[in-house]
């Protein structure tokens, strides 16, 4: 069985770029926090991150091909107002679903990381953290900047998604937040915001105390695994909102291929959640040299 302390002191040893964290000879070495652990250790290449990123392409590349080739395209101001709804779907769907995807799984995996402090389970946990945020190289801020830069892209896509739909009810005169979906969509757009200016705040500038990056963390990963679910619903929500818009107008029938491919959009969005989930919990194969140290 793997020690916690041997865990630890394995992947502290692969902490090199950091002298916050390493220590010197003048400042005494500060106890790990999941925080450091995840952001610290060595870059890590696993299968599921190649399935999860190729699933949501294809996620993109159908939800695309609905709004151009089914749809008839897509536009932010154009006389036909469908073009300008089509936007909606697109930039959803890319920017809460599949790029938001790229991150939830290291933050989540930091909070086990945390809760259950450091059992065997955690060694797993430290290396399932690595899943998104390790697949690249390069310093501790660099992916912390390369986090926030995706998640603000991400909220951006959202938010001029969802502007595109109010803007569509608006010049055809239809209703604004009557449904279910779009009271989920509005809640997912307001955590998210919420979410990424609290991270900002505190992990990066001006940035909180240890003790304070800490006692957010926890919340920090909680609220972004309960957005990226609820950015999931909330999708699927739209499309069978929209599919039954369209068959009750006789715009597509029951059994069209319009109608399969939203249904299989839904599915394959759905997958797409189910597998950023397993990168959780499922143990990777390591194959670092930083952890060979480690005893069965």
């Amino acid at each position: 069985m793997i020690k916690p302390s041997t865990a630890i002191e394995a992947v502290t040893s692969a902490i090199s770029e950091d002298s916050d964290l390493a220590g010197s000879e003048t400042s005494p070495v500060l106890p790990l926090t999941p925080e450091d652990v995840t952001m610290n250790a060595p870059v890590v290449h696993h299968p599921i991150v190649s399935i999860i990123r190729l699933l949501g392409a294809a996620s993109a590349a159908l939800v695309i091909t609905w709004a151009v080739y089914f749809r008839g395209g897509l536009a932010l101001i154009s006389d036909n107002k469908a073009l300008i709804f089509n936007v909606h779907p697109v930039l959803v769907v890319i920017g809460f679903i599949v790029l938001n995807g790229e991150v939830c799984v290291a933050t989540f995996a930091s909070f086990l990381l945390n809760f259950f402090n450091y059992s065997y389970c955690n060694c797993l946990l430290v290396m399932a953290a690595m899943l998104v945020y390790k697949t690249l190289s390069g310093t501790k801020n660099f992916r912390k900047a390369l986090h926030l830069t995706i998640q603000f892209i991400a909220l951006c896509l959202g938010s001029i998604g969802i502007w595109a739909a109010l803007k569509f009810h608006n010049e055809r005169g239809i209703d604004n937040f009557y449904s279910l979906h779009s009271w989920l969509g509005l809640a997912c757009l307001a955590l998210f915001a919420i979410q990424w200016l609290l991270g900002f705040y505190t992990f990066w500038y001006p940035g909180g105390s240890r003790n304070g990056r800490a006692l957010l963390l926890p919340w920090h990963v909680f609220f972004g695994l309960y957005i990226y679910s609820l950015a999931i619903a909330t999708t699927v929500t739209g499309f069978l909102e929209k599919a039954t818009f369209l068959q009750s107008s006789n715009l597509i029938s029951r059994y069209s291929n319009e109608a399969v491919l939203i249904n299989f959009m839904g599915i394959l969005i759905i997958i797409l959640g189910g597998f950023v989930s397993l990168a959780v919990i499922m143990p990777p194969s390591i194959k670092s040299d930083a952890y060979k140290g480690i005893p069965e």
